[in-house]
């Protein structure tokens, strides 16, 4: 089922749940019942805790959306890091040069069109790809430089795979849901709470009350969408993506 539509259909939930309990409540009521004799202090509490759930949604949409904006960096790091391996091999002979850009290509290409589906899935990085890249890892460290210049060259090389293999741990890490479960109960919660208190203020079924009880409810499922959305980094339909491998890489686009 498409995102937008669990959404479409999330928000269409809401209003019609917060809609009917609004026509049950006025049922119930009565018609003689006057709004206007709403305590104060439950207007108070009404705004107050709005504006305390509001803050905690705010954090929370900040959260998901770092933690993606992290997991991309790392991508375009890794990325980075193994094409420097690349260019930078050039200076090695050329049946060296050519097995590092090898293995490196068939990191990359394994990356793109087969860990990154495992990894959006399962929230998780396949043994295979760890293998490839420590093949690369062999390629560089196990060769002895001849010359000057290949010596200069060595270091680098090392350190901009421990900087790949860096970037790939930390992918790792980014792969999975980045909220705690115990912070979604409170957001869901507090979203009860906050619209339940809707109706402590008594609200008539006047085209202008309905409009806004179902529009504020509509908002708070959209807003819980899209915490749950930004969640997964690799996962779901605002995800980070592969485009910097890509980017580096263009020749393995269609190597699937």
């Amino acid at each position: 089922m498409s995102e937008w539509l669990v959404l479409t259909l999330a928000m269409l939930a809401a209003c019609a749940v917060v809609l009917s309990i609004a026509f049950l409540n006025h049922r119930r009521i009565g018609e003689d019942d006057d709004p206007s004799e709403t305590p104060d202090v439950i207007e108070y509490m009404t705004m107050m805790i709005g504006v305390i759930y509001a803050i905690v949604l705010g954090l929370a949409i900040a959260g998901v959306w770092e933690a993606r904006g992290a997991a991309q960096e790392y991508v375009r790091q890794e990325a980075q890091a193994l094409h420097e391996v690349s260019v930078r091999s050039e200076v090695y002979p050329a049946e060296v040069r050519s097995r590092i850009r090898a293995d490196v290509d068939a990191y990359v290409s394994y990356v793109v069109h087969k860990e990154w589906k495992v990894m959006a899935d399962r929230g998780e990085l396949t043994d295979e790809g760890a293998a490839l890249l420590e093949k690369v890892r062999r390629d560089v460290t196990d060769y002895q430089p001849q010359t000057d210049h290949e010596g200069q060259a060595y270091q680098p090389l090392v350190d901009q795979v421990a900087v790949a293999d860096d970037a790939r741990s930390a992918r790792a890490s980014s792969a999975g849901d980045t909220m705690p479960g115990v912070v979604w109960f409170g957001l869901i919660i507090g979203a009860l709470v906050t619209v339940g208190m809707v109706f402590a203020l008594q609200i008539r079924r006047s085209f202008r009350e309905m409009l806004l009880a179902g529009l504020f409810s509509a908002l708070i499922a959209f807003l819980l969408f899209l915490i749950w959305d930004f969640d997964a980094p690799f996962g779901r339909g605002i995800a980070a993506t592969a485009e910097p491998f890509l980017q580096q890489f263009p020749h393995l686009a269609d190597n699937g």
